[in-house]
């Protein structure tokens, strides 16, 4: 079983789009948001999810709902956990207005307190843009910055099966002291079940990636007997 002394080890080791948002806010003018309130997304992203997150985010921080537009998203987060065939079904080329139309209103059931609708005008910008199927991205990379914007650093922790949150509690202990968190930053862990990696755990923060699973260990095995061979 993965130890905190074997994660310890390895983190020693490996020491050291304007346009879019437009469309969002067509609605509203943010001409009296406070200039001391900056509206920049905290970190780049990319990829059209991490373009349309970040236009999601400039637009929210106009009118000071990034709360709201977070816990928003967090809800349809959960939408999509409960519902495995949802991104496949808004990804469908066949899709027609109606279609669009009519799940654009079920999935704005489920944003709960939307200020100033920041949320289902972003939910009406992607069906008219046929972009739905991007949805789930944009909610994960939201994340991503709403964590930033928060002084957040996410600890992505992948195992074969769940682990339980003994487990968890050592792991965040462990890698909170490291320097991969700075003073003053919180450490979110994100715990990911893959039964493909065997055993073991894949660690991820940052731009760092440790790879303690059993699967990896299979494929240097296999790499070596090749070249030995």
């Amino acid at each position: 079983m993965f130890t905190n002394r074997a994660l310890s080890t390895a983190l020693r080791a490996g020491a050291p789009r304007a346009p879019i948002a437009a469309r969002i806010a067509a609605t509203r003018s943010y001409a009296a948001a406070a200039p001391s309130t900056s509206t920049k997304p905290p970190v780049a992203l990319f990829g059209l999810d991490g373009t349309y997150a970040s236009a999601l985010y400039t637009a929210a921080a106009k009118t000071s709902a990034l709360d709201s537009t977070a816990r928003s998203l967090e809800t349809l987060d959960a939408v999509f956990k409960k519902d495995a065939k949802l991104t496949g079904v808004l990804g469908a080329p066949t899709l027609s207005a109606d279609d669009k139309s009519q799940i654009v209103a079920e999935l704005q059931k489920h944003v709960g307190q939307d200020k100033d609708g920041i949320v289902k005008n972003f939910l009406n910008t992607l069906a008219e843009n046929n972009r739905l199927g991007v949805l789930e991205g944009v909610v994960e990379k939201f994340g991503i910055l709403m964590g930033a914007h928060r002084g957040e650093i996410e600890l992505t922790v992948t195992s074969a099966a769940p682990l339980d949150s003994r487990t968890l509690s050592r792991l965040e202990s462990a890698v909170s002291k490291s320097q991969y968190v700075a003073q003053g930053k919180k450490l979110k862990v994100v715990p990911k079940v893959n039964p493909d990696i065997r055993g073991g755990l894949i660690v991820e923060i940052g731009d760092r990636t440790i790879d303690l699973s059993v699967s990896a260990k299979m494929a240097k095995m296999n790499k070596l007997l090749r070249d030995t061979l």
